[in-house]
């Protein structure tokens, strides 16, 4: 494995590290990351959006019956539940 050896520098109060373009762009890394510590290396990582790929884990499911309510008639549940309430 191959690396590209940096300073770390001071930034204000703070310190950091100036990562170049292209190692940003071969990585896929934009906007906020995550900065993670695993032992004597720092792992940086993209921070995926909210709620990321729940959409094709959902079809998945819905495709292999496995999306049914769970709660349905649940113990609890008032005549006012199952005959008034409305979505």
């Amino acid at each position: 494995m191959s690396g590209l050896r940096t300073q770390i520098i001071r930034i204000g109060n703070s310190q950091g590290i100036r990562i170049p373009k292209a190692l940003l762009e071969q990585c896929h890394l934009a906007g906020d990351v995550l900065l993670e510590p695993e032992g004597d290396r720092l792992v940086v990582r993209s921070v995926k959006g909210c709620r990321e790929g729940w959409d094709g884990a959902f079809e998945t499911m819905a495709r292999q019956g496995d999306d049914e309510l769970l709660d349905d008639g649940a113990p609890g549940a008032t005549k006012w539940d199952q005959e008034e309430w409305e979505w």
